[in-house]
């Protein structure tokens, strides 16, 4: 058992799950949180909202001194990930060197245990950057020699999402015509991110190892619908127009050429098209966490007034 006053590491801890993690930790009543992330503004907001919390800024796709915080860790949280982007050496960066010397660094600090933060898209059909370096890094995890848990949740969304959906809401208040790729009729099982947090927390108290665990969502919703659903929380005016896939995919190839960075990639929408769907398990009864209906998560992820302001940068 890891008890409440024991060292837990989170890295990529400023991101949408770590963000997250970090404060529904503390309010379990964990005190003694170490959280490494190299993005400034994000690490920032991290340390303002936890400021009892050891926040350190590194990138660890480089060796450091970083490593040394990870002495003693009784539970080490691997979050960090490359998502989106256009340049495959970032993903290998973030997703594959950053994790060899985590692990690395693990094995010579003596950290006890691990809960690895996978992707269901190692399960997809789609073949893409994040896709296929998040396959390797699971691997890398599974192989090192650390007790460990692996979880691969789908699409999440909740406080903190600077990506996926939370950008999608603030893009719908800004914009007239909102685009709609094909039908829209692309099925998704978005996962509420507090509730994966929880799944987390379950897995931390009770050290759980030697499994992997596919965590869906367990509202099957149609993109289309995850707009609508959206659109009607936030208030936006802004009018859905169905676009052919080809056009879509045009602008974004074009949007891309002006951001280096951009927020929806031609990866991302080939994935988004792309029929998957995931097997849900009963996550809720095997650890002993309530899940929350999707409309109740888009209303506390859009409207509360604590944290759906924060927008973290990309």
């Amino acid at each position: 058992m890891i008890g409440k006053h024991d060292k837990i590491v989170l890295t990529g801890a400023a991101g949408l799950v770590g963000q997250n993690l970090a404060l529904l930790l503390r309010e379990q009543g964990y005190t003694h949180l170490v959280g490494i992330d190299k993005q400034p503004f994000n690490t920032r907001v991290l340390r303002e909202l936890n400021p009892d919390m050891q926040v350190i800024m590194a990138d660890l796709a480089r060796p450091g001194d970083w490593s040394g915080a990870l002495r003693g860790a009784r539970a080490l949280v691997m979050l960090h990930a490359q998502i989106g982007g256009a340049v495959y050496a970032e993903f290998v960066a973030n997703n594959l060197t950053a994790t060899e010397n985590v692990l690395a660094a693990g094995r010579v600090q003596g950290v006890e245990y691990i809960v690895h933060v996978s992707s269901s898209v190692v399960n997809s059909q789609a073949v893409d950057f994040y896709t296929e370096t998040k396959k390797a890094q699971e691997r890398l995890v599974l192989d090192s020699g650390i007790p460990c848990v692996v979880l691969r949740p789908t699409l999440m969304f909740g406080w903190f999402d600077r990506k996926h959906l939370g950008w999608l809401s603030r893009f719908m208040q800004r914009v007239p015509i909102f685009p709609i790729p094909g039908s829209g009729r692309y099925l998704r099982q978005p996962l509420y991110n507090r509730d994966f947090c929880r799944i987390i927390a379950a897995c931390i108290a009770r050290r759980i190892t030697g499994a992997i665990y596919n965590i869906s969502g367990m509202d099957a919703v149609d993109y289309i619908d995850i707009i609508r659903t959206i659109k009607m929380t936030v208030g936006a005016r802004t009018w859905l127009l169905r676009i052919p896939y080809w056009v879509f995919w045009l602008l974004l190839r074009l949007y891309a050429v002006f951001d280096r960075n951009p927020p929806f990639t031609t990866k991302q929408l080939e994935a988004l098209v792309t029929p998957d769907h995931f097997d849900v398990i009963p996550w809720d009864r095997l650890f002993g966490v309530r899940r929350t209906p999707f409309d109740e998560a888009i209303r506390e992820t859009f409207t509360d007034p604590r944290y759906s302001h924060i927008v973290l940068q990309f």
